[in-house]
């Protein structure tokens, strides 16, 4: 069997990332990991804090996943293409769950300044990445835009018909950029 902490962590990962942050109490991450609640509280000082861990360990799985599925692309324009096709596989493995970041973000007041900058602190780093590649700040942002938009529009309609359509928008923002 696993460490307390770990247990408490991939209890976590699973239910913030299935129930959200509000449906998901103490009670149910410490008996779900089977851990007391003395051990809890060992570990995190507050169910925040087990969040801002969550945040962090999820986005590290997801960055890792995005760039394996894009590894293979010759071209920019093929990375790119193909992390809107991630996005596509990531909503049939997860059931169009959505972003962790996002769904978190709307659950959570303004006052939990801490969670707050960590996701925007991680969206930042991907718009950066995007902006890395294409080294232009309006196209980069243009498509960073469709990109986080794909992702919503998608849960909200539990479809890919838009992330298809997205894709087809920035194979052509692409082709006209690059002229």
């Amino acid at each position: 069997m696993s460490k307390p902490r770990e247990r408490i962590l991939s209890t976590a990962m699973v239910l913030f990332h299935q129930q959200g942050y509000n449906n998901t109490g103490i009670n149910q991450i410490i008996e779900d990991s089977a851990v007391s609640k003395a051990s809890f509280y060992q570990h995190f000082k507050s169910k925040d804090d087990l969040c801002i861990e969550f945040l962090d360990k999820r986005y590290v799985y997801w960055v890792s996943e995005l760039e394996n599925f894009t590894s293979g692309a010759r071209s920019i324009e093929e990375k790119f293409l193909k992390s809107f096709d991630f996005l596509m596989y990531m909503n049939e493995k997860e059931d169009f769950r959505g972003c962790s970041f996002l769904n978190i973000l709307s659950e959570i007041p303004g006052e939990k300044v801490e969670i707050h900058n960590v996701i925007r602190s991680h969206k930042k780093t991907l718009r950066d990445a995007f902006n890395m590649d294409l080294k232009d700040d309006m196209l980069s942002d243009h498509i960073y835009l469709l990109f986080e938009s794909c992702i919503l529009t998608s849960q909200l309609y539990r479809s890919n018909e838009l992330i298809e359509k997205s894709k087809l928008i920035v194979k052509d923002i692409l082709l006209s950029s690059s002229h």
